[in-house]
């Protein structure tokens, strides 16, 4: 079963970049449509963005125009790249196989990464 892993987490003031890698052990990601999803303290788990096999993409509305999501095939990761943050971008970030906007429609999530945007 493949495992994914986030990296790329950290600190950022506003108004600041980011960019989120997730990557896969044991299997390619490159035909499997993947997701990033976003939990705050306190709050459920929200849809980010997600990429399918045939790279189309889907953004939540909250940060659409901010951040991009893509794939490098050389490095078998997909990418999020998350520009102009705000506070309320601040939370766990977490990647998961699947394709859709519910949670339920994801699986083999990783452990998240950190993302504070703060000053």
């Amino acid at each position: 079963q493949v495992q994914l892993v986030e990296s790329g987490g950290g600190l950022v003031q506003p108004g600041g970049s980011l960019r989120l890698s997730c990557a896969a052990s044991g299997r390619t990601l490159s035909s499997s449509p993947v997701g990033w999803f976003r939990q705050a303290p306190g709050k459920e788990r929200e849809f980010v963005s997600a990429i399918n096999w045939n790279g189309n993409t889907n953004y939540a509305d909250s940060v659409k125009g901010r951040f991009t999501i893509s794939r490098d095939y050389a490095k078998n990761t997909v990418s999020l790249q998350m520009n102009d943050l705000k506070p309320e971008d601040t939370a766990i970030y977490y990647c998961a196989k699947g394709w859709g906007r519910a949670a339920a429609d994801f699986d083999s999530w990783g452990q998240g990464t950190q993302v504070t945007v703060s000053s």
